[in-house]
């Protein structure tokens, strides 16, 4: 099989890859571009494990092909923090407990970063529609509403 061509921005840069055209989204940031912080979960679009942002908004990249996202913007965890700094939603998952054993974590921290992005003062109801996507298995999701809460707080300060 061919390798197509893929021209993109990812966490704000430029990137140019060549990958079989049968790839996922998924597949192409880890393999391809070395971005592991986004999880393979169950392929199948039903765990949230590998959410990402496309063009702004949250998508399970286990579902999206890699040809789909010529001259897109894609952004994953790893272009969440500001340097060395951890991104406000970043820093309140440490504090809260938000993230267990971690594997759900860069995926409900997607799907929170869109939210935020979208409804600066969201309730917990709509904290956790937004996030009802993503699967956690050891938080019992308390923790991730408080720590999504807290981001939000933390972000209005910043704008302040």
């Amino acid at each position: 099989m061919k390798p197509h061509r893929l021209a993109m921005s990812v966490n704000g840069e430029k990137v140019e890859t060549l990958f079989a055209p049968y790839k996922t989204l998924l597949e192409v940031l880890r393999e391809d571009l070395a971005l592991t912080g986004t999880k393979h979960g169950c392929e199948l679009g039903e765990c949230g494990a590998c959410t990402v942002l496309l063009d702004g908004a949250p998508v399970l990249s286990c579902l999206v092909l890699g040809m789909e996202c010529e001259g897109r913007s894609v952004q994953t965890i790893e272009g969440l923090a500001r340097g060395p700094d951890l991104h406000p939603l970043q820093a309140a998952f440490a504090d809260f407990g938000g993230s267990q054993c971690g594997y759900c974590t860069p995926g409900v921290i997607m799907a929170a970063k869109a939210l935020l992005e979208t409804n600066p003062s969201p309730t917990r109801d709509q904290i956790k529609e937004a996030t009802a996507g993503n699967l956690c298995r050891c938080t019992g999701y308390q923790q991730i509403v408080d720590a999504v809460e807290d981001a939000a707080r933390r972000l209005k300060e910043e704008a302040r």
